[in-house]
Order: C-alpha cells, then structure tokens, then sequence
C-alpha cells in the first residue's frame, strides 16, 4: 500500500504518517510548512518521501499522486482570527488548495480520499449532541473555506465517483499540537503558559464546555474511514463526551486568569459519534486524564512557543470582537 498525507508535517497529519508505517505503508507527504513542523518528522527521516509544496498553486508535485492507494487531505491554514485578517489566504489554502488535491486524486484513480473537516461548520448549534444533518453555520472565513472544501469533496464523490469521506474533528489535542492560535490551539496556549509560570488565561468563565479528543482517536477514526467500503457521506469525530475549560486548567496544574467571553463561539461542542460507531465501527479510547497525562509526558515541545498573556490576547483578538460581535472594550 502506498499513502499521501497532505499535511503530513502538521499535527494530526504527522501523527497520521507514524500510524501508516506502522502499516507499513510507503508514504509520501505533501507540505509548505506555513503551519507544519519539519520537527514532526524528524523521527521518520529516512522513512517517508517529503515534498515540500503549495498545493494552491499548480506544479509538479501533482505527479505525487500516481500509484497512490489512499489520500488524507489535512492540509489547511487553521485559526480564527488570521481567518478574518486574512480571507483571501484562507479561501486560496482551503479551498483552492482542496480543490486541485481533488484533481489530482481523481487524474491518479486514487482508492480513497479522506478529508479532514472541522466541526466549526456548525457554528453555534442548535442540538446537543451535535449530528451531522445539524444546520451549517460556520461564523467566521476559516469555518467557512473548511466546509467549501467538503462541498468540493463531496460534489467530486458524486460527479466523478471518487471514493471520498468527510470527518468532522472535534477539538483535536495531544503531542504537537500546535503552538500558536489565541483560540484554536488551547492547549498550545496553556502549555505555554505552563512552562513559563504564567497563569492560564481562561475564557469566560471557564464553565464551558469541549468536546476534546486525543489525535490517536482520530487518526484511527482516518484509518477505519480509508479501510471501509463507505463513500460520499460525512462523519463526525468527536470524543463521546465533554470536558469544561475549567476542569482542563485543574488536569493541567496551575493558577487561571479569566479574560472576556468571545461572540460568535458554542458554549459547548459535542459531537454525535451514533453515525460512525454504526458504519465503521469505530470508537473513541483515550478519556480526557490519559489525554493530558501524555502531553504533559511530552511538554517540553511547547518550550518556543509564544507565551500569552491577557493584554497580547486582547490586542491580538480585536478584529474577533470588531466583526463578531460588541467592541472589546
């Protein structure tokens, strides 16, 4: 078997190349490193074939695709705010870049197609747990391209057949997250803060709630979708559970700071898993303490990134609060 990751140096997707060796699949991954990491792939050097590329923009690396059995696209520009700074680099990552990954596996006859989306599409949702057939109502440019990428995928699925799956990811966290975000990338934030002594900066009051789930759930949720016979159909991936900002604050050990609630995000995500337990068997495994026991196994990875602090977030954050809701002020 031979696979493609697109993204394959970024958080999930590097996790997603140790899961196909073990396979013992040949992987070839495809990255810019705008967000990923070539650290990530520091341990299976000499293992992969590593093209560094920018899929939004046609070239030679399309040829990638010949002789490929399975693809997982998770390659994409991540966070809210720069989403809203910067829309136009969204839409050409995101969607465009979506886009010609699609043409490239439909020209190559690829076998499976697997997209990863995020549960961002559902905005502030009207039902909890959250099924797939939920209203979409992404509320800022980066939920937006993510859910145009799986209407790319979807409409290449029924067009020209191609056997593509969706998964809609829930609050993904575990080793190599990433490290920067004010919103996305909490744990990156926290641990940050950790390392540095600074107390967390939690949103609001904390009590709400996140449907939190480790990178392996996932990524076995990804195999279990590229091993399956099902086609054209979007799946949620979600832990089975919630956890409060609060409670993560108290696994993690350290003193809070609250900072002002933001518009435009749930109170609470959690994810209706009834639809990929039934089709493809699959479960999640790792709670919530086992989850952050491993990160903090593996903290010193976050020992670079920036550290947080109230006044760079609320500087950081203007244009979340100028477009989505009342003055930050």
């Amino acid at each position: 078997m031979k696979s493609l990751v697109t993204g394959g140096a970024g958080f999930i997707g590097s996790h997603v190349v140790d899961a196909l060796l073990d396979l013992g699949h040949e992987v070839v991954v495809l990255d810019n490193f705008s967000t990923g990491r070539k650290e990530n792939l520091e341990h299976v050097s000499g293992k992969i074939k590593l093209v560094e590329c920018d899929l939004a923009k046609h070239g030679s690396w399309d040829k990638e695709f010949n002789g490929i059995d399975w693809v997982f696209h998770l390659a994409a520009l991540a966070d809210i705010v720069p989403s809203i700074q910067n829309p136009y680099g969204y839409h050409d990552a995101n969607v465009n870049g979506t886009f010609n990954v699609l043409q490239a596996s439909r020209h190559a006859h690829i076998k499976r197609f697997i997209y990863s989306a995020s549960s961002s599409c559902y905005g502030i949702p009207d039902l909890y747990p959250t099924p797939e057939s939920s209203p979409v109502q992404p509320q800022y440019p980066y939920a937006l391209a993510k859910r145009m990428g799986e209407e790319l995928v979807m409409h290449w699925s029924q067009l020209y057949g191609l056997p593509a799956l969706s998964l809609r990811f829930f609050n993904v966290y575990g080793p190599r997250s990433r490290t920067s975000g004010t919103y996305g990338a909490v744990f990156g934030v926290f641990l940050a803060q950790k390392l540095a002594g600074k107390p967390f900066t939690i949103v609001g009051d904390g009590k709400q709630t996140r449907d939190f789930t480790y990178v392996t759930d996932i990524v076995q949720a990804m195999l279990a979708a590229a091993k399956s016979n099902e086609s054209n159909k979007i799946y949620n991936v979600g832990s089975g559970a919630t956890v409060s900002v609060n409670r993560i604050a108290e696994l993690l050990g350290g003193r809070t700071v609250h900072i002002p609630k933001r518009p435009g995000e749930p109170d609470s995500t959690y994810a209706d898993i009834t639809r990929i337990q039934k089709d493809l068997g699959w479960s999640p495994k790792v709670p919530i303490e086992d989850g952050i026991e491993a990160i903090l196994e593996n903290i010193d990875y976050w020992k670079e990134a920036p550290v947080w602090e109230p006044d760079s977030i609320s500087k950081e954050t203007e244009d979340w609060f100028r477009y989505l809701g009342t003055d930050s002020s």
